[in-house]
């Protein structure tokens, strides 16, 4: 008898599973482009461009005090009900919350695992809406979940048959990567459906504290067996290297939640760190958060400005990350996150969200030194893939000038008539850009994008039949480098000029 056993010892759904991307892979790029990780700006991880409270000019918290307070426990068992971290976090939600509506977590992947575990089953349905937070399929996933997609836009035109027939619709507010805000009264109202249709519904609000924090739907959750809400400070506090966030629930759901919980899910140090951000003189509304908040606001647009230019196209957002839709430019996402990463800039290719397509990146806000680098690299990118694209061009026209003779007259170019009627089209792509010679024509122009840019607009020589024919006798017997452009210049050009 043939062993139609798995070759693991698995569940037999999991051999197929696939791990999220997720940005922030400073050192994988570092060892790909062989940069310095402390030369590479990172704005594919969406953090508090201000950093961390302990980096303030006027730090309310002192780090190495915090971490000498947590390495006093380290010969103890953390106290695994973590009252301290609870009552924190409850009165940093403030809305009625106490201690025992508080699920600590080790950041938000084990809260949204835990979740999973105590209430998908295998097969269950589980409402994804797309693009978000790979997450929460992932996790569901392992359970054996059976992932339903629906669209962002369609979250609040649910069905009640489609609600009852799942256990769980994650909505995340404000959305990752899209950076959309849903107001606190559509939420009550789907909060109000999900529990008529006894579906929970998941609210991650990671980056809430960073938006408007008084658009929360926590207060609901006391009355609502049905709702959960996520929260994180790896994002308002800057701190991903400590993996901290909570649950918040009713305390009967809370209860069993933190009776399920991995007996120590937080260690002395963190414990004590993230209780302490948590009890920030003003909780959500602390100078630090408050400052945040107008910090990001100003340089979100100043980003923004310099990001809407041609072939991008950003979305309005709330948050400290921008989803910018390339999908006029020529260059997809993948391969400009690639080339970004290429000079030390990191963006998020949003194609790994539920297989978004290849038309739209995210971009962290970051200071302004950063995010004038940012537009930099992006404005230095798209002229190199321009030169690649045109070089390719060139080469092809050439060769068929070898057997055909000049390219003639284009009328059919969608840049045409940007020069003269009847011109010669062979070197559309001119070999010689930017030759910065004014005698041709050609001249510095003010970038949409902010800076200069060398402008041919005013350039006829290179579309005269004669010079066409000029250039195409080096060109073709020498071919097209950079000695026969040097060339090319001094024996066609310069006499006619």
């Amino acid at each position: 008898m043939t062993d139609q056993r798995p070759h693991l010892p698995v569940k037999k759904y999991l051999l197929s599973l696939e791990p999220c991307v997720h940005g922030g892979l400073i050192r994988k790029s570092s060892q790909k482009y062989g940069i310095p990780e402390s030369d590479i700006l990172d704005a594919s991880a969406s953090l508090n461009p201000l950093g961390t409270p302990f980096d303030q000019p006027d730090p309310e918290l002192d780090l190495q005090d915090l971490l000498d307070k947590g390495l006093e426990k380290l010969e103890q068992y953390p106290d695994n009900r973590y009252l301290e971290y609870r009552t924190a976090a409850a009165e940093f939600v403030g809305m009625g919350m106490t201690y025992e509506n508080i699920i600590p977590g080790n950041g938000s992947t084990e809260i949204i695992r835990l979740v999973a575990e105590c209430v998908v089953a295998e097969g269950d349905v589980v409402l994804i809406p797309r693009p978000t937070f790979s997450e929460y399929e992932l996790q569901c996933s392992v359970m054996g979940a059976s992932i339903k997609y629906i669209e962002q836009d369609d979250i609040f035109n649910l069905e009640d048959e489609l609600l009852a027939e799942a256990k769980i619709l994650f909505v995340c507010n404000p959305n990752n990567p899209t950076g959309k805000l849903f107001k606190k009264e559509k939420m009550e109202k789907l909060a109000e459906q999900c529990a008529a249709q006894k579906t929970i519904l998941f609210v991650d609000e990671a980056y809430i504290e960073l938006a408007e924090p008084e658009q929360s739907v926590a207060y609901l959750v006391e009355d609502n067996d049905y709702l959960f809400i996520q929260r994180s400070l790896t994002k308002s506090f800057a701190i991903p290297g400590i993996r901290m966030g909570f649950g918040v629930a009713s305390s009967k759901f809370a209860c069993v939640l933190n009776n399920a919980r991995l007996s120590w899910n937080m260690g002395c140090v963190s414990d004590t760190i993230a209780t302490a951000l948590l009890s920030m003189k003003g909780g959500v509304n602390s100078k630090y958060l408050l400052d945040s908040r107008a910090f990001i606001a100003q340089e979100r647009d100043f980003l923004m400005s310099k990001l809407s230019r041609r072939g991008f196209k950003p979305a309005e957002s709330c948050v400290n990350y921008i989803y910018v839709d390339i999908t006029d430019l020529s260059l997809n996402s993948s391969e400009l996150a690639e080339r970004m990463a290429s000079h030390g800039v990191l963006i998020r290719d949003c194609n790994s969200f539920q297989n978004n397509g290849k038309n739209h990146i995210r971009v962290a806000i970051r200071t302004r030194e950063e995010n004038e680098r940012i537009a930099d690299t992006v404005r230095q990118v798209i002229y190199e893939w321009g030169r690649e694209q045109a070089e390719m061009q060139l080469h092809e026209n050439i060769k068929v000038a070898a057997e055909c003779g000049r390219k003639g007259s284009n009328t059919d170019c969608d840049y045409y008539p940007c020069h003269f009627k009847g011109q010669d089209c062979t070197f559309c792509f001119c070999p010689f850009y930017p030759c910065e010679d004014s005698r041709t024509g050609g001249n510095w122009i003010e970038s949409s994008s902010g800076g200069q840019v060398w402008s041919c607009l005013n350039c006829n020589i290179v579309h005269e039949e004669k010079i066409v024919d000029d250039l195409l006798s080096v060109f073709v017997g020498e071919g097209l480098n950079d000695e026969s452009i040097r060339k090319a210049w001094k024996e066609v050009m310069e006499l006619n000029l």
